[in-house]
């Protein structure tokens, strides 16, 4: 059997602690060891155990002198000392074990209940062009600001709230079922704390007001889809005095009529005439800073991609720009003139009498089809 440790350590509060320190020391552990946080941790568990176990020795006055002069010994219920640590004196435990059901589950006796406002969220749609480049831009969201009327109070000018009679203004009231004392939000004040009998006429006693404000966004240059800019302090009011949430603008990119964007790589298709991609040529292609030429090799065919080195985009984090990668199409001419059938019908007489030669990959498809129907 694993030799118990001294309890004070366990704690980690001196031997002349008060009962304060050692509570709060026992309701620290416990909150970050309690198996509804962590429910598949075993070492948890069991630090979770070890530390009741310390607090129920060391909250009682009469065990704690036992344990002081005797050790584990005094109070081993074995050994004659003073009773287990699962026995008497288990009223202090469940009160302090009940505070830590409301620091977990929401609940606080004898706070003051203010609390931090909600946190915004703004979905703003950009283009490429101001992704790329960065750009300010003015936004106008729906909020919840104080009211100017009764200053937050809820309370029509002149008066004020009053301390909620049935919860004495902690905003809980504690529930004992058997040895366990477990407090939830006060069905009254509905855990404000306080109650409003004449309430303000500009908000209806709430203390806050739906309010529309225009603020300004700085748009950094390389930022993408679904990239958050934070604006602290700027998302609703707190609670009772409490700070403010923060506001979170959520990027969106408009679609491009040219480009697609994938990181820091542009993409985009570039159609280039039959005779430009047989013989080849020089043509230009769209980059977001202007046009850039390229040379076609000869022969080029469909779905060949051409790559511009650092004509894509900088992101927020990268040391360099992307690329951008050009898609080549072959057009085939339309609306084609008598003389151009004739032409094109005399270079198909010519490519047939060394199709072998002149059309490869259709030779190299064809035999691909013999040999599937031949097997």
């Amino acid at each position: 059997m694993a030799k118990k440790r001294d309890y004070y350590e366990v704690l980690g509060v001196n031997r002349d602690a008060s009962e304060e320190d050692i509570k709060k020391a026992y309701r620290k552990l416990a909150m970050k060891h309690h198996p509804d946080r962590n429910p598949d941790s075993k070492d948890s568990e069991e630090k979770f155990k070890e530390a009741k176990e310390a607090y129920e020795v060391l909250s009682e006055a009469e065990k704690r002198r036992a344990y002081d002069a005797y050790g584990h010994a005094g109070v081993n219920p074995q050994m004659g000392g003073m009773g287990g640590a699962g026995d008497a004196g288990f009223g202090g435990f469940a009160e302090a074990f009940g505070d830590i059901f409301g620091d977990i589950f929401g609940g606080g006796r004898g706070r003051s209940n203010v609390y931090r406002g909600a946190d915004l969220r703004y979905n703003l749609e950009v283009t490429l062009e101001q992704a790329a480049r960065g750009t300010e831009t003015k936004i106008r969201i729906p909020t919840m600001e104080e009211c100017d009327t009764c200053h937050g109070s809820g309370a029509k000018p002149g008066t004020q709230a009053k301390t909620c009679s049935t919860c004495g203004g902690t905003g809980a009231v504690r529930m004992s079922q058997g040895f366990f004392s477990i407090q939830q939000a006060c069905p009254t004040c509905h855990g404000t704390g306080k109650t409003i009998s004449d309430p303000c006429r500009a908000c209806g006693g709430a203390g806050r007001l739906k309010r529309h404000k225009t603020l300004a966004v700085k748009i950094p240059a390389g930022i993408d889809e679904g990239d958050r800019i934070r604006l602290a302090g700027e998302g609703e009011s707190g609670v009772n005095g409490g700070p403010p949430g923060d506001l979170y603008v959520v990027i969106h990119l408009k679609e491009h009529a040219v480009f697609q964007r994938d990181a820091n790589d542009l993409h985009c298709q570039m159609p280039v005439s039959f005779t430009t991609a047989a013989l080849g040529g020089e043509i230009e292609i769209p980059t977001l800073e202007g046009q850039a030429k390229v040379k076609i090799p000869a022969e080029t065919q469909t779905g060949q991609v051409m790559r511009l080195r650092g004509k894509g985009i900088k992101g927020v984090r990268a040391a360099h720009p992307g690329d951008l990668l050009c898609e080549i199409v072959v057009e085939t001419p339309v609306k084609l003139t008598e003389r151009q059938k004739e032409l094109l019908r005399e270079l198909e007489e010519i490519n047939r009498s060394d199709s072998d030669r002149h059309n490869p990959r259709a030779k190299s498809f064809m035999d691909k089809v013999r040999d599937f129907f031949a097997g």
